[in-house]
C-alpha cells in the first residue's frame, strides 16, 4: 500500500496538456497561435490547475519559458501593474546571464538587450517598458516566452491593464520577429463574454484571436475520481457519480465536499453510501447558490430588473437604449412594481453601479457590462427569475 504522501492527490490530463502545448507552439505559417490564444471554462471546473500542474511543465519540457500570472489573486491590485511584476520577477531569475552578457561586452551598467540596468546591483529600472523586459528575456534565456494570463479579462477593468495587452501586442510583434525567439500570450478567463471583448472588435490589442471553451472534466475524471475514493463501507459507482457531476457543473469540490461529509458518518452501512452520496451532493449544490439567492433576493426592484434584463441579453446588452430601457419596464411591471412610472439612465446608472458593488456585475474600462460569474444566470434561471422577461 501506498504511503499517503506519495499518492498524487491530482488528476492530471497529459493528453490534452500535450495537444494545448503543440498548438500554443506551433510556428507554421498558417496558425494563428502568434496571435494568442484564449481559453474560456467557468470557475472551480479544474481551469487553474490543470494551467499549473499539466500546461505549464509541458510547456517547459517542450522547451519553452513559461511566465503565470494569476489576475483573480489580487483583485484590488491594478491589472496591468500585476502583468509587469511577474515578468520583472521573471526576468531577475536571469539576472546573472545579464551580468554575464554585459560583462562578456566590457559593459559595467547602461543597456543590455534592450533594458537598463546597474550590474553591481542587478536590478531592473522602473522605467523599463514591458516590451523591452520581454526583449531581454528573450535574448538571455533564447527560448520561446508563454505567457499565461488566468482571469485575463480582469485585465480590461482598468487603463493601465488596457495598456498593458497593448503592451503585449507589441512585445509579441517585436519577439516573432528576428532576430528573437518568440512570444506566445495564453488567456484563460471564466466568462467567455467578457474574454471575447479582449479580442472580438479591432480596436482591441488582441483581435482576432481564436477563442476556444476548455474541455470540461469527463468520464475520465469520473473514473479516476471513484477508483480513489476511500474511506467508505462500499465503492461509489459511476453511474451514481455521473449525473451528479453533471449537476454539479462540473466542479470537482462538490464531489470532494460531499465524501467528506460520508467518511464522518460512522454509521453509514454499503447499502447507503450511494443515496447518501447523492443527497449530499444535491445539499452541496444548495448551499454553494443561497448566499448567490440571498443576494438576489436583496435586490432593490430597479436593480432586480436590470440584473434580469442583463442576464437574457448576454453579449447584446445594451444598458441605455431605448429598447433596453422598455425591458427594465416590462420587467418592472412583471414584478408588480407600480411604483416606478418611467426608467430613467440615472436610475439604470445607479443600479449598475449598487449591482457592481455586491459582486454581481463587472464593468470594463471602455464602459462594457457583464455579469460577472455565468452561475449568476443559471441560478436565477433555475429559481423562475427571469420568467418575466
Amino acid at each position: 500500500m501506498l504511503h499517503p504522501r506519495t499518492v498524487d492527490r491530482i488528476f492530471h490530463r497529459p493528453e490534452l496538456a500535450d495537444r494545448l502545448s503543440r498548438v500554443v507552439l506551433d510556428n507554421s505559417p498558417t496558425s494563428a497561435s502568434p496571435s494568442g490564444v484564449f481559453l474560456s471554462a467557468p470557475r472551480r471546473t479544474g481551469k487553474t490547475t490543470f494551467l499549473r500542474q499539466d500546461l505549464m511543465p509541458t510547456l517547459a519540457k517542450a522547451g519553452a519559458l513559461v511566465v503565470y500570472v494569476d489576475l483573480w489573486a489580487d483583485r484590488a491590485a491594478d491589472p496591468g501593474q500585476v502583468i509587469v511584476a511577474a515578468v520583472k520577477a521573471e526576468l531577475a531569475k536571469h539576472a546573472p546571464a545579464v551580468k554575464r552578457l554585459a560583462e562578456k561586452a566590457g559593459i559595467r551598467g547602461g543597456k543590455v538587450a534592450g533594458i537598463e540596468f546597474l550590474i553591481d546591483k542587478l536590478g531592473i529600472a522602473m522605467d523599463a517598458t514591458l516590451v523591452e523586459m520581454f526583449v531581454a528575456l528573450s535574448d538571455t534565456s533564447k527560448k520561446v516566452i508563454v505567457l499565461l494570463i488566468d482571469e485575463a479579462q480582469h485585465a480590461s477593468t482598468s487603463a493601465a491593464g488596457a495598456d498593458a495587452l497593448f503592451a503585449l501586442k507589441a512585445a509579441r510583434d517585436e519577439l516573432n520577429s528576428e532576430p528573437h525567439f518568440g512570444l506566445r500570450v495564453v488567456c484563460t478567463g471564466s466568462n467567455q463574454d467578457k474574454l471575447a471583448m479582449l479580442r472580438g472588435s479591432k480596436d482591441q490589442a488582441f483581435f482576432g484571436a481564436p477563442l476556444v471553451s476548455f474541455p470540461a472534466l469527463g468520464d475520465d475524471y469520473i473514473d479516476w475520481f471513484c477508483a480513489n475514493t476511500g474511506g467508505l463501507p462500499a465503492p461509489l459507482l459511476k453511474k451514481t457519480v455521473a449525473p451528479l457531476f453533471h449537476r454539479a457543473g462540473h466542479r470537482p469540490e462538490m464531489l470532494g465536499a460531499a465524501v467528506d461529509a460520508l467518511r464522518f458518518d460512522f454509521n453509514l452501512t454499503a447499502d447507503q453510501v450511494q443515496a447518501r452520496f447523492s443527497a449530499a451532493v444535491e445539499t452541496q449544490i444548495i448551499d454553494a447558490n443561497q448566499e448567490l439567492l440571498r443576494t438576489l433576493r436583496s435586490l432593490t426592484p430597479i436593480q432586480a430588473a436590470v440584473l434580469k434584463v442583463m442576464a437574457v441579453s448576454g453579449a447584446e446588452f445594451a444598458p441605455f437604449e431605448a429598447a433596453t430601457l422598455d425591458l427594465y419596464q416590462r420587467a418592472l411591471r412583471s414584478a408588480g412594481d407600480k411604483t416606478q412610472k418611467r426608467m430613467e439612465v440615472t436610475n439604470v446608472q445607479q443600479a449598475l453601479t449598487a449591482l457592481q458593488e455586491k459582486g454581481l456585475t463587472w464593468r470594463a474600462a471602455r464602459g462594457v457590462y457583464a455579469i460577472d460569474d455565468p452561475l449568476t444566470v443559471d441560478v436565477m434561471r433555475d429559481n423562475a427569475m427571469l420568467n418575466d422577461i
